[in-house]
């Protein structure tokens, strides 16, 4: 008898077509339901379930710093407005959790998939996207995100459509590699890297910059990403600031380690200038998301007046066409999709194409805080970089203890190898799961 992982090419097309070896002998070993491949390329989902959860990560170990007194966030855009606190300007402000998508097939299989805004986007799966997608084939994925793509397209693919969107889509990946026992990133054309270079991005700036990049040198990452702590209403002054952090950072790092910079959406084209000629002498590697998510003129604008910096974005887009746009354009020259939010592995599969015909790198943002990124960024060549951010960890604590979904692999001195189990490779019960159910 030959099994999956020992069947030559020429039997393995005609094993995922009738569910037994061309060599003869019994029937080649089946799901767990009894059914062979033939009749899995027809099943069908069920049912499709979201539902809000909350998920904290166990952490045993005590950071080695103490965290520091009063607000040590990065800029964001209602910094201009200092009425407002950044946790009152938080979505549902705080009440939104992580959402559970869960696709349930035919044979009682299901599938995983994780977004945010858990009270809008539960809604939109439960009372659209679901009754749309059931009774479809489960290994029809295309048609399923075309399905949800267009559906949706009368009140808009993006925003918190598109946080509904990706949660189907990952879980329906997840069900396609749980049922044909394979992992995800085989299903998106195998590995194209032995593993994946992985970045840490200083998200959590609480425990003190220099504490924390300490920390992501000692875990053996060899790039970090700051945050700029202030933008353009904080004038002269804060421009300074910004680039003292980056010049206390290059000296802390030395030559061997790159430095990119975010401004979380909060500048204009005017600070952003001033803030890539001031970082000039500090080589970043690239400088993200100086502009809201919708002003695409102005990154044009930015391209025209500081050519030589690189520039990054994306993680606040939508679907395809602000990918392609900017593709079309030259407007930047890293694409940040996020998988959890663009509309899931399919849309950031897509985006890749867009990125590697025109010659643009991808890196999925947050792609190695969980699978869905891991899988993408092994499998797609113009995935160059890993980003690990939420924090990363505090100073001291391994990264082991700051996993959120069990299963998920860890960076090890700054590289990543997915999980070989089928699907995303989790580890945990549909019990535990809704164990998590806020």
């Amino acid at each position: 008898m030959v099994s999956w992982g020992e069947a030559a090419d020429t039997d393995r097309t005609i094993i995922l077509l009738y569910g037994f070896s061309s060599k003869g002998g019994p029937p080649l070993p089946t799901h767990s339901s009894g059914c062979t491949f033939a009749r899995r390329r027809s099943m069908k989902i069920k049912s499709i379930r979201a539902f809000p959860i909350e998920i904290t990560p166990e952490q045993p170990t005590a950071p080695r710093v103490p965290q520091l007194p009063g607000d040590h966030s990065f800029v964001y855009p209602m910094r201009r407005y200092p009425e407002f606190s950044k946790a009152q300007t938080a979505p549902g402000r705080g009440n939104w959790t992580r959402t559970a998508c869960v696709v349930t097939a035919e044979d009682g299989t299901w599938g995983f998939g994780q977004s945010l805004f858990s009270a809008p986007v539960t809604a939109l799966i439960n009372d659209h996207l679901a009754p749309m997608l059931a009774g479809q084939q489960i290994m029809a994925i295309e048609k399923a995100w075309d399905i949800m793509q267009r559906s949706t397209s009368a009140f808009g693919t993006a925003g918190l459509v598109s946080y509904a969107i990706s949660a189907v889509d990952n879980a329906l990946w997840d069900l396609k590699g749980k049922v044909l026992d394979r992992p995800v990133y085989e299903l998106l054309g195998g590995p194209q890297k032995e593993k994946i270079f992985c970045y840490a991005s200083c998200t959590d700036m609480s425990y003190g910059v220099d504490n924390s990049i300490d920390w992501f040198l000692e875990l053996g990452f060899k790039a970090v990403k700051l945050f700029i702590p202030h933008g353009p209403e904080d004038n002269l002054d804060g421009l300074r600031k910004n680039e003292e952090l980056v010049a206390r950072t290059r000296e802390q790092v030395g030559e061997g380690v790159e430095i990119a910079v975010d401004s979380w959406i909060s500048l204009d084209v005017e600070y952003a200038v001033r803030l890539a000629e001031a970082l000039k002498p500090y080589r970043i590697k690239w400088l993200e998301d100086p502009f809201v998510p919708e002003d695409l003129g102005s990154y044009g604008q930015l391209r025209q007046r500081a050519p030589y910096q690189t520039l990054a974005t994306g993680e606040h887009w939508y679907s395809l066409q602000p990918f392609a746009f900017a593709c079309a354009n030259g407007l930047v020259d890293i694409l940040q999709p996020d998988p959890q939010w663009v509309g899931g592995v399919t849309g950031v599969m897509k985006i890749c194409h867009l990125a590697q015909a025109h010659g643009v790198n991808v890196i999925a943002h947050a792609g190695m805080n969980y699978p869905y990124g891991q899988h993408l960024s092994y499998a797609m060549p113009a995935i160059q970089w890993g980003e690990r951010s939420e924090g990363v960890s505090p100073p001291g604590v391994p990264l082991q203890e700051r996993v959120v979904l069990p299963g998920t692999p860890v960076i090890e001195d700054g590289y990543l190898v997915p999980s070989d189990g089928p699907g995303f490779g989790f580890e945990f019960s549909l019990e535990w799961l809704e164990g998590k159910e806020r």
